[in-house]
């Protein structure tokens, strides 16, 4: 399934009326009915993960991992330092 950037006749329609019901206190349940809702939903999701995607890529570049913890260390470490107090 391809998803382009641009929005049909039908899904600019289902846009326009979900702002308008929402900026009238209204809720869009109706426009769930609409035969272009699943359409732009997909499309609108798509989108979403696309800049989840992009923001990912641009945050790792350049940065390092948190160390793990690991248990056996501070054990292995603490035992030096017992040994080098007595």
């Amino acid at each position: 399934m391809r998803i382009s950037n641009s929005f049909s006749e039908g899904e600019i329609q289902i846009m326009e009326f979900i702002l308008q019901t929402l900026l009238r206190g209204g809720t869009p349940t109706m426009a769930a009915r609409h035969k272009d809702f699943a359409s732009l939903y997909r499309k609108v999701m798509s989108m979403k993960t696309r800049l989840e995607d992009k923001k990912a890529k641009a945050s790792s570049v350049g940065t390092i991992g948190a160390v793990d913890d690991d248990p056996d260390i501070e054990i292995e470490a603490d035992d030096e330092s017992q040994q080098e107090a007595v």
